[in-house]
């Protein structure tokens, strides 16, 4: 059977759309107004300052569900630099995400100094559990981790640093800008839990959002696939192996049977049926405990992605139906079968934005302002922006020079980065 898992934290109100369909075009005053103001001469940030905030916030431990450090960090900086302490608030999605983590998303909210449309920058604090111990070094154009055998953590430090930079150069230097709310998420790592959970009418109703995460500073991210996760777990029936093993149902023969069907018919990996793709994966799977016994339990794990909902659904269906087929083709000697539970929740579900939406023609003139052009670009991965897009809130995801994520080999690219803090404090005050 399959139960699908979703966070309803208080005051959340999730509304699915299909996603193939671009968010409507606006063709109102609040899109010329954007495109009229981005054009003007616009702030520059410190970027001495800049740099020296990512090689603090790499050097911090704190993988998914131990942000805590982190956000104490980024809290002390926007008071040093003179926020309202009652503006900076945490919310309670840490209660239901699959983590009960330390703390909630950190949340800043700045009133706006001139009327206009509220906007959203974000960044995720948590980073893969390689990265804990990194120690940040420069050489040259990059950082890297001085320790070998750790990742760097620009994934996401640097989104991070970048909107933390703008909410800084905002605060100490006083310059005029729309209402703003500040976000850094948690535990985006391990499913986009923080995103997912979050309180959104603590956001204040934002009509835009930014969020950095990785690649190229001008890659403007306007669209994203949708994912699913399963748990599967197959009983079969232990035996001694070698005395009755005909008495027992091998849970891994069941696996088996079940993974090597979905290979040989196309049902795994890049998936491409007709005009529809897709993919899937096994990409866990434990059991047993010696070789002289018939293996009574095995436990999977498995995902399918797609831009399509419905051929997701229809990947997901090949998937459970495998597994319940290759359950009836072992049996012991006694006419036992053995039984496959499978429960499985969505991810996050995909979207695509209009590229004359306001948002993404805002991002595309802060790049332009820099010198750049933007590059528009569809995800195969989940991003927050996943979530904060059905949260109702047009979210662009914009890079900021990582490479090599999630290895011992990450670096972060200096100019990159840069051209993201611009670009942010742009965004921020345009």
């Amino acid at each position: 059977m399959r139960s699908k898992k979703l966070c309803m934290s208080t005051g959340i109100r999730i509304s699915f759309r299909n996603p193939n369909s671009e968010f409507p075009t606006r063709k109102s005053a609040m899109a010329k107004k954007i495109t009229a103001t981005a054009s003007l001469a616009l702030p520059s940030p410190d970027l001495s300052r800049a740099e020296r905030l990512i090689l603090d916030l790499l050097a911090i431990p704190g993988k998914s569900g131990e942000e805590g450090k982190v956000a104490e960090f980024i809290r002390k900086q926007l008071l040093a630099a003179g926020a309202d302490e009652k503006a900076i608030v945490f919310d309670n999605s840490n209660r239901s995400t699959l983590i009960k983590g330390e703390i909630g998303n950190l949340i800043f909210k700045l009133p706006g100094t001139k009327k206009a449309p509220r906007r959203m920058l974000s960044a995720h604090m948590d980073t893969v559990p390689i990265c804990v111990g990194c120690q940040p070094m420069v050489e040259g154009n990059y950082v890297k981790s001085a320790n070998p055998v750790t990742g760097l953590g620009g994934d996401d430090r640097a989104g991070v640093a970048t909107v933390l930079t703008a909410a800084l150069e905002i605060l100490r230097n006083k310059l005029p800008h729309p209402p703003l709310t500040f976000c850094w998420f948690i535990q985006e790592e391990i499913g986009l839990q923080g995103s997912r959970c979050l309180q959104v009418p603590l956001l204040g109703k934002p009509a835009m959002a930014f969020n950095w995460d990785g690649g190229a500073a001008d890659k403007l991210n306007i669209g994203a696939t949708g994912g699913y996760r399963m748990d599967i777990k197959i009983d079969g029936q232990a035996s001694h192996a070698g005395v009755a093993p005909e008495r027992g149902i091998s849970a891994i023969a069941i696996a088996s049977i079940a993974i090597a069907e979905l290979q040989r018919n196309g049902w795994h990996g890049l998936v491409v049926k007709g005009k529809n793709r897709g993919t899937s994966n096994v990409g866990f799977i434990h059991g047993g405990e010696a070789t002289n016994v018939v293996t009574d339990l095995v436990t999977l794990k498995a995902e399918a992605r797609s831009h399509d909902p419905k051929f997701r659904a229809k990947l997901i269906k090949e998937i459970e139906q495998a597994f319940q087929r290759a359950a009836k083709e072992v049996t012991s000697s006694e006419g036992k079968r053995g039984k496959v539970t499978i429960e499985g929740r969505l991810d996050y579900e995909s979207f695509k934005l209009a590229t004359d939406s306001p948002c993404v023609q805002l991002a595309g003139e802060a790049v332009r302002a820099i010198g750049r052009e933007p590059i528009h670009a569809i995800s195969n991965g989940g991003v927050d922006a996943n979530w904060t897009n059905l949260h109702g809130i047009p979210t662009v995801t914009l890079g900021c020079g990582q490479m090599n994520v999630h290895m011992t080999s990450e670096m972060l690219d200096l100019s990159m980065y840069r051209a993201a803090c611009q670009i942010a404090l742009h965004l921020a005050t345009a």
